[in-house]
């Protein structure tokens, strides 16, 4: 340990000034060596995070170290049993090389498309033509909910108002219950069944598809509190469902779908490119196929 502790010396030294300069003054730049392969201390001092002094920095320069080493010995090792394999190693990397050039190509291509843009009238227009791909798993409802004391004195008159048909009574209401601080939760767009249910004292495990068919103002009376709901408006499961719900999905669609577009174009391009040039010879006659 006490090398080390020389080593991460000198290489606090080399932080402190410059690396070169430290180096070409101790008379060398090695640090660590293992078989054929060695660790220099450029490499590391480009590896230490900015910021790092003193013990700390010694304390980065030992880690470091000691994780080289270990690489190096597991990569002899392997090398060691596994050179029988050699051959599908190499092709392996070989093939993860190439697919990686492809990715970062291909990525090329769709940055330099920088005017492709999806509209709310493309997501309209594909919403429209594919309906049937955008069915409800489960009911979504329009409606409110409104929890009320029990012993609030004017409960009744609260519910005749929220049973009018008039909007200017459902106004007044409303008013009433933020005056009184009754919470009132109201939901004008869709939203999934299951949370509308979870503003009303009900066990989960239950079916309550029941309570969808009543469209008028329903009750529920439980401890000290009544709770005061309406459905006023539902979708079924395996309806299509509402435009706004499949939004995100179409907008991935689209963008999946200009991104092949892209990338095929340029396939395109570099192919006949190829062709015009004459840099694509292809020999079918070479293929034997029983």
């Amino acid at each position: 340990m006490r090398i080390w502790k020389y080593i991460s010396f000198l290489l606090v030294i080399c932080f402190a000034t410059s690396c070169r300069e430290a180096s070409t003054f101790f008379g060398y730049d090695t640090v660590a060596k293992v078989g054929r392969n060695t660790l220099t201390a450029t490499e590391i001092s480009a590896a230490v995070p900015k910021g790092l002094t003193g013990a700390d920095s010694v304390s980065y320069v030992d880690s470091y170290i000691e994780k080289w080493v270990i690489r190096q010995l597991k990569l002899q090792e392997a090398e060691l049993i596994f050179s029988s394999s050699e051959a599908d190693i190499d092709r392996m990397v070989e093939e993860y090389r190439q697919s990686l050039l492809i990715r970062k190509i291909e990525q090329y291509y769709l940055d330099k498309d920088v005017d492709f843009q999806i509209t709310e009238a493309d997501i309209e227009e594909y919403y429209k033509a594919h309906k049937s791909d955008f069915r409800l798993s489960s009911p979504v409802v329009k409606g409110y909910v409104v929890a009320v004391p029990e012993k609030y004195r004017r409960r009744d008159w609260l519910l005749q108002m929220l049973r009018s048909p008039k909007a200017e009574k459902f106004a007044e209401a409303e008013q009433v219950c933020l005056k009184s601080n009754f919470r009132m939760t109201k939901y004008e767009e869709w939203v999934d069944y299951a949370e509308f249910l979870a503003h009303l004292p009900l066990l989960r495990s239950s079916n309550h598809d029941k309570l969808l068919s009543e469209r008028g103002v329903q009750q529920i009376h439980h401890q000290s509190t009544v709770y005061y709901f309406r459905v006023k408006d539902m979708l079924k499961a395996g309806e299509t469902m509402p435009l706004f719900m499949a939004k995100d999905k179409i907008i991935r669609i689209l963008t999946n779908r200009r991104q092949g577009e892209i990338i095929r174009s340029n396939e395109q391009r570099i192919r006949q490119n190829a062709d015009n040039n004459g840099l694509v010879k292809i020999y079918r006659d070479s293929v034997n196929i029983n």
